[in-house]
């Protein structure tokens, strides 16, 4: 059963951000989407809206932010820290959901950037210091999350934070959606490696053409 929270997805425009609204509103999460555009989130609003049957709203990301219990972090590594900075106030008291992947690329493929906090939830932690800061959602295909046709996603989704009500709450987000499952698999010392695992299945995906996911055995 899906959680009773309202869900702001910041970000919500791109690829990720736009998936995991698709899959939330069509398992009857009410969600709003944020963008630097409202007008561009409020007309992804309309077209998730009428593809699920679902509760879509399209604001700018500093009224997403507001209207939400819970708000997932979804946007490029280079612009993080700066739309955290301008969302403290917004975020404050709220359960945030960092799922962004700090990753380089080059003739080699796709490698882990050093974070100078450790990893990009840490990061979001240290700015964000009203708020609970759990990071999830790193290894799930935007491709698949997207695709109207595909009605289960299949893969774990490790859930890391130092509060476990917090982390309890994001892991049944997972679990919402069908074929996905919640694993909580540490505190925020350890998003480094989560993080850092998703150049390894970029990888994955370009040697076999694959959409690679996790899954967590003997749990």
């Amino acid at each position: 059963m899906a959680p009773d929270v309202t869900v702001a997805v910041l970000g919500g425009t791109g690829p990720q951000g736009r998936g995991l609204a698709r899959r939330w509103a069509t398992a009857g999460l009410p969600v709003v989407l944020g963008s630097r555009s409202a007008e561009r989130a409020a007309h992804t609003a309309t077209e998730l809206a009428s593809a699920t049957g679902g509760d879509v709203r399209g604001l700018s990301n500093e009224d997403a932010a507001a209207a939400a219990d819970v708000v997932v972090i979804a946007v490029p590594y280079d612009g993080h820290a700066d739309l955290l900075r301008s969302l403290v106030d917004a975020l404050a008291g709220k359960v945030v959901v960092d799922c962004v992947n700090p990753l380089g690329f080059d003739q080699q493929g796709a490698y882990a950037l050093d974070v100078e906090e450790g990893s990009v939830a840490q990061q979001a932690a240290a700015i964000l210091t009203g708020s609970t800061v759990v990071a999830a959602f790193h290894h799930v295909s935007a491709p698949l999350l997207d695709d109207p046709e595909i009605s289960s996603v299949d893969t774990d989704v490790l859930v890391v934070g130092d509060d476990r009500d917090a982390t309890d709450l994001v892991a049944s987000l997972a679990d919402a959606v069908p074929g996905m499952r919640g694993v909580y698999a540490g505190r925020l010392r350890n998003a480094r490696q989560v993080e850092a695992l998703t150049a390894n299945l970029i990888s994955i995906n370009r040697r076999y053409k694959a959409h690679s996911g996790v899954r967590v055995t003997d749990v």
